[in-house]
C-alpha cells in the first residue's frame, strides 16, 4: 500500500473557498495539510500523458456496510488505470469521497462527471445508493455517457432513475442552462452473465458467479493490467470461485463479519450470515490457499467488537499480508 489515509476530516471552509483536509497518519516528510479547491467545474476531452504514464491505483470510496457509519461510506472500490476510474459498486457516500480523493491524490479521472464505468456486484441498495448521484452529477458537462454494467435487473434499476430524475433533466434541457449532450444523463447499461465483460488495452474485467445467499445472480470481479491483477468479492459467503481467482493476484480485496461478534447475535442471523457472507476465520483460511500479495478487507460486519479484532480473527488462519480498509486508502 503506497499509503494510507485512514480518516479525512474536513477542518474548514477558508475565506478564499478552498477546503483544507488533512490526514490523521502521515509521515515526517508529508505536509500538515492539503489545500483542495472548491467547486471547481473540471471538463476535459481526454486523458493527459502523465495519467495515461501511471502506474496502475486502487482507491477505496467506500468500506462500509448496511448500518450507517460517520466513518465509512458504502462499499465502493475505484480502480485507476490509463485514465479513466472504473469502479466496482457504488454506496452511499461515495461520489463525495471520489471528490475528495480526486483532490488529495491528484487522480482528475475521479471527479464525478469524468468517471466513465461501473460495475455492480449484486443490486443491494448499499452497493447502489450513489448510482443516481454518479450518473446525475453535472451530467449536463459530461463528455460521454456514463457506462454500467451489472446483473440483471440493473436496466430496471437504471429505468427508474431516469423516471426519478426526469423533472430534473426536463428542467435542465428546456431552460437557457447550456447543456454540452442534452443524452449524457442516458446510462448505457450491460446486464452480464460469468466471462469477460469489459476489455481495453491491456485491462480485462472478468465477473464470476459468488454466493450470496438467496441473492442471485451475484458477482465478484478479477482485474488485470499489465502492472496489477485485482479481484473484488463483492458480498459472498466463503467461495470456491473466489478462491479460484484469486490464486496469487497482487490484491485480494474481500468482504468479511466478525466470528465474535456474529458468535453474540441471535440463531436467526448467525444462519442468514453464514449463508450470505465470509467469517473472518474462514477468509483466512481461503487467504492461505490463495496467497494474494495483500489481503484487504472491507464490508466489514463487526457486530458491535473493536474493528481491529476482526483483523486478528483473520490472522488465526492466515500468515500473510492483510490490512483492514479505511475510507480513501490508496494501493
Amino acid at each position: 500500500m503506497t499509503g494510507t489515509l485512514n480518516r479525512i476530516i474536513a477542518l474548514a471552509l477558508l475565506p478564499v473557498a478552498v477546503l483544507t483536509i488533512t490526514a490523521c497518519q502521515r509521515t515526517a516528510e508529508e505536509p500538515f495539510a492539503k489545500v483542495v479547491p472548491s467547486a471547481i467545474i473540471e471538463v476535459r476531452d481526454e486523458p493527459t500523458q502523465a495519467e495515461l504514464d501511471k502506474e496502475t491505483q486502487v482507491v477505496m470510496l467506500g468500506t462500509g456496510n448496511p448500518v450507517p457509519d460517520a466513518h465509512r461510506a458504502g462499499p465502493s472500490i475505484a480502480v485507476i488505470h490509463k485514465g479513466e476510474a472504473y469502479l466496482f459498486d457504488i454506496g452511499a457516500g461515495a461520489i463525495q469521497n471520489a471528490v475528495t480523493a480526486r483532490y488529495q491524490y491528484d487522480i482528475p479521472s475521479l471527479y464525478p462527471s469524468q468517471i466513465c464505468c461501473v460495475f455492480l456486484t449484486h443490486l443491494h441498495s448499499d452497493h447502489t445508493m450513489d448510482y443516481a448521484e454518479l450518473a446525475y452529477t453535472l451530467w449536463w458537462r459530461r463528455r460521454k455517457p456514463l457506462f454500467a454494467w451489472g446483473p440483471r435487473g440493473l436496466e430496471q434499476m437504471t429505468q427508474g432513475m431516469v423516471e426519478m430524475m426526469a423533472a430534473d433533466t426536463a428542467l435542465r434541457r428546456s431552460g437557457v442552462q447550456p447543456v454540452q449532450n442534452p443524452k449524457a444523463h442516458k446510462v448505457n447499461v450491460t446486464e452480464i452473465g460469468e466471462g469477460i465483460v469489459f476489455q481495453k488495452d491491456d485491462l480485462t474485467i472478468e465477473a464470476f458467479a459468488v454466493n450470496h445467499g438467496e441473492i442471485k445472480p451475484a458477482y465478484g470481479y478479477k482485474i488485470t493490467t499489465a502492472d496489477m491483477s485485482i479481484v473484488i468479492s463483492g458480498d459472498t459467503a466463503y467461495s470456491e470461485k473466489v478462491l479460484e481467482k484469486s490464486r496469487g493476484v497482487d490484491l485480494l480485496f474481500h468482504e468479511v463479519i466478525s466470528d465474535s461478534g456474529l458468535a453474540g447475535a441471535t440463531e436467526f442471523w448467525q444462519n442468514y450470515h453464514k449463508s450470505s457472507h465470509t467469517l473472518a476465520s474462514d477468509l483466512g483460511k481461503l487467504a492461505s490457499e490463495a496467497r494474494p500479495g495483500l489481503l484487504v478487507l472491507y464490508h466489514g460486519l463487526f457486530y458491535g467488537v473493536p474493528e481491529a479484532v476482526i483483523v486478528d480473527e483473520v490472522r488465526t488462519t492466515y500468515d500473510g499480508e492483510v490490512v483492514l480498509a479505511d475510507d480513501l486508502d490508496i494501493f
